[in-house]
């Protein structure tokens, strides 16, 4: 049965890094749904090479209506999280835990929750230094996966592996 997972996202995310998660989550039977702060504007990522249809506002949706959490890297996490709104959003899923997954920048929506303290994870290398210091034993590795609800990945070359076991945690 797919899962319902919500995607937080604004302009100038790394475009793979919504791509290949979002193809590889619905190919495996699962719904996408992109959030942002306005439903219908069109953002574009950040290599030009992507742009999404945001399906709905950030003032419209629930977090219990939703199964996991996808974080695009970019500079969209970075954007994002200077509105409270998203950052509460995204701490919801980590209290609850449900299934977040995030990839290379996509961690400081999570450090702003701050809600990376005693997780394993990993991020790109440019903000290990914030998640050592938000307590996160950040490890350099393509995926770490905690406590089996949290999947992060360092950047795009690591996307193969990120998609492999988010689905994984997504089975269960």
């Amino acid at each position: 049965m797919g899962k319902k997972i919500a995607c937080v996202i604004t302009d100038l995310f790394e475009d793979v890094e919504y791509l290949e998660p979002s193809r590889a989550f619905t190919e495996a039977g699962h719904e996408v749904v992109t959030i942002e702060k306005e439903k219908g504007k069109t953002v574009t990522g950040k290599q030009g090479k992507a742009e999404v249809k945001i399906d709905e506002s950030i003032d419209n949706v629930k977090p219990e209506d939703f199964d996991a959490l996808f974080i695009p890297g970019g500079f969209s996490p970075d954007q994002l999280r200077e509105d409270e709104r998203f950052v509460d959003f995204a701490k919801y899923f980590m209290d609850e835990k449900k299934p977040v997954f995030a990839i290379c920048h996509g961690p400081q929506l999570l450090l702003t929750a701050k809600t990376l303290e005693g997780r394993g994870a990993t991020g790109y290398k440019s903000i290990r230094v914030d998640m050592e210091y938000a307590g996160a034993k950040y490890m350099d590795k393509e995926v770490v996966v905690c406590c089996n609800q949290l999947v992060t990945s360092r950047e795009p070359k690591d996307i193969p592996a990120f998609n492999r076991e988010a689905l994984k945690v997504l089975e269960k």
